[in-house]
């Protein structure tokens, strides 16, 4: 059965947390995090200097699974939020994931019940999607998560409903999707996100069912070819995943567990848990991401209704929670991302259908909701990303 996806359609949010806990499946918050090319392990004091510079325009886009449609909003230098001119955006049925390319150029929306990815342009100027030529673009049965890797080749989906990934070419003039050779392929039982690490050398996607998470080499074709040892074990019920900006840890949300597993990354793609893993979180969590710099974690707890901080241990991985964590965030918050500057996070709450935002505090990571939040949104928000303006593009993190 798949209560959960029957939520993420109905946006019943009350009675979802009665779901959440009596069932064993689930449907994707869409909150993996798009990925960029890594900086080097050891430069993450020069990482920090992302932080300064906020002078750049900013735009957030929100999937709204409810009213099928994209909330597109510009970043002030304060963090808020005001909507961009034409939103919403889109028409897709039950939209739960989104990514930006790191480009800058397209992002890309999973529409869970139209079994489809809807493909938008993005105007830099003005943040405004336009749907590419072709789109939506056929994907598999329920698609929940979607990312794209680091040198915009290539656009992964996870498929909850045929246990599967779809990989696609991406047009780098036009943004279309062409299925890779052999997509898609096989993961484990209902796959609820994809991430790709920072080199573009390895995808990761969450099996909520199966308990584990399926790992792949990404060959030079965009097909994914399983990394020995795959998949490796994971808690109850993981929902998310999100790999640091060094690649050198990922990190999965377990629903059923309530705790956080935190792996290594091998050089062959392999994971191995961190010591001290699991790490506690609030009840069902659910996304989660990590910031520019790979200082701190964001995980989004849907049934507690706030968001676990945490420090990560640059050389362990270990994550330690912050100061005054869990943050107060709204009703039944899924998504979470942070905006490429490294100052703000963004909490969507699927409940009361609007976006948390807060400051980042840069030493310390705590959260502290800013002047005006929570910012409406349409019905049912679930995935969020972000991106900056550089130049004629809008690129994610890192840039």
């Amino acid at each position: 059965m798949r209560q959960i996806h029957l939520f993420v359609r109905t946006l019943s949010a009350l009675a979802a947390a009665a779901l959440f806990a009596a069932c064993s499946s689930s449907g994707s918050s869409g909150e993996i995090t798009p990925s960029g090319v890594a900086p080097d392990s050891q430069t993450r004091l020069a990482q920090s200097a992302v932080r300064i510079d906020v002078a750049h325009v900013q735009f957030a886009y929100v999937v709204n699974n409810g009213s099928n449609n994209v909330s597109a909003y510009k970043i002030k230098t304060s963090g808020a939020l005001t909507p961009v001119a034409g939103s919403p955006f889109g028409k897709g049925s039950a939209p739960t994931g989104v990514a930006v390319d790191p480009t800058g150029k397209f992002a890309y929306v999973a529409n869970l019940a139209s079994a489809n990815v809807s493909a938008y342009a993005i105007n830099a100027t003005s943040g405004a999607l336009t749907p590419v030529a072709g789109s939506p673009f056929e994907a598999g049965s329920e698609p929940v998560g979607v990312a794209v890797d680091p040198t915009g080749k290539f656009a992964y989906v996870a498929n909850v409903g045929s246990n599967n990934v779809s990989a696609y070419t991406i047009n780098a003039t036009s943004g279309a999707l062409t299925p890779v050779a052999g997509s898609p392929f096989a993961a484990g039982t209902q796959p609820e996100g994809v991430a790709v690490d920072p080199t573009g050398k390895f995808a990761y996607v969450p099996n909520f069912v199966s308990n584990n998470v399926s790992a792949y080499k990404i060959k030079t074709t965009g097909a994914l070819m399983p990394v020995a040892g795959s998949p490796f074990a994971a808690g109850t019920q993981p929902e998310g995943m999100a790999v640091d900006p060094t690649g050198k840890f990922a990190y999965v949300p377990n629903f059923g567990s309530n705790n956080v597993s935190a792996y290594k990354i091998k050089t062959t793609g392999a994971l191995t848990p961190v010591t001290g893993s699991p790490f506690a979180a609030g009840s069902n969590p659910y996304g989660v991401a990590v910031d520019p710099t790979g200082t701190f974690a964001y995980v989004a707890n849907l049934s507690s209704d706030n968001v676990s901080a945490y420090t990560i241990n640059a050389t362990s991985g270990a994550l330690t929670p912050v100061a005054g964590s869990p943050f107060a965030a709204g009703s039944n918050p899924v998504g979470v991302a942070v905006d490429p500057t490294g100052k703000f996070a963004y909490v969507t709450d699927t409940g009361s259908s609007n976006v948390s935002a807060y400051t980042i505090n840069a030493t310390s990571g705590a959260l502290t909701p800013m002047a005006g939040s929570p910012f409406a949104a349409g019905t049912g928000p679930f995935g969020i990303a972000t991106c900056r303006r550089v130049g004629s593009t809008c690129k994610p993190a890192p840039l």
